[in-house]
């Protein structure tokens, strides 16, 4: 399998490269970066700390990848996502933060020509996190309070991070409540006694935490906590390898982890 990594430079670009060069069936083919990064010109390698793999960091698209991994920024992204569109490249995207103007564009249009995978957070552990908390909304139903909270580390830009934001989508659709009218982020002030309805997303920033989720019913007499920690980039770099894989040859079309999954199970 031939690949291209976008971010190469950045903490999880570096990681994917890692994976890359450790598995037995792939191939780093292009490692790119935006136009002006420091990094650019060396060799990818290096700069993700292995051997040297005679691939210089670019800012152009070469190398005939069959598909690209994408860890970087939503506007790097979106451009990235528009030239493998026209380069009939497989689109593999975990960054967090893309607008639903940009995510859409990609979701209807660049799928529409090319396998497309998005997914905030790739570990396998985070993927049965979200099947396990979405069966807990279904048997507890209506009479429990629920509340996401999600620590990182204190370079993360966006918040709250695209994995909470992925259990509060899932907690919705369980619980048959609309996103738009019951989520909040963080409280402060007066606000009042707490809703029936509301799920409340808390973020945390401080020191190194690699991404910590907990989604927590609180009901009379018992809470019950669902607790996801990662101590490793490590687990999204090879949840990474892994959906390359499951793109490598697909149809066009709109894939997610848990197809990733079901096809490992099948």
């Amino acid at each position: 399998m031939r690949i291209a990594v976008n971010g190469a430079a950045g903490a999880m670009g570096k990681r994917v490269i890692v994976a890359a060069v450790q598995s037995e069936d792939c191939d780093v083919v292009a490692a790119l970066e935006s136009p002006g990064h420091p990094d650019l010109a060396k060799d990818a390698g290096i700069v993700a700390g292995v051997e040297p793999l005679g691939i210089a960091i670019s800012s152009e698209l070469t190398g005939d990848p069959e598909v690209l991994v994408d860890f970087s920024v939503p506007a790097a992204t979106l451009g990235r996502a528009r030239e493998c569109a026209e380069a009939g490249v497989a689109v593999l995207i975990g960054t967090t933060g893309l607008s639903a103007e940009q995510r859409s564009e990609i979701e209807d249009e660049v799928a529409a020509r090319v396998p497309v995978l998005i997914a905030p957070n790739m570990s396998v552990g985070i993927n049965a996190l979200y099947d396990l908390v979405e069966r807990a909304a279904e048997v507890l139903g209506q009479g429990y309070d629920v509340e996401v909270i999600e620590a990182h580390h204190r370079r993360k830009k966006d918040a709250p991070s695209g994995t909470a934001m992925e259990l509060a989508r899932r907690l919705c659709a369980a619980l048959e409540r609309e996103p738009e009218t019951v989520l909040l982020y963080g409280r402060q002030g007066q606000v009042g006694q707490r809703t029936g309805q509301e799920i409340a997303v808390h973020a945390v920033r401080g020191g190194d935490i690699v991404g910590d989720h907990t989604v927590l019913f609180a009901g009379p007499g018992e809470r019950i906590e669902l607790t996801h920690r990662a101590s490793s980039r490590e687990v999204f770099a090879r949840g990474a390898i892994r959906a390359a894989r499951f793109l490598q040859g697909r149809a066009p079309g709109l894939y997610a982890m848990r197809d990733v999954l079901r096809s490992a199970e099948g």
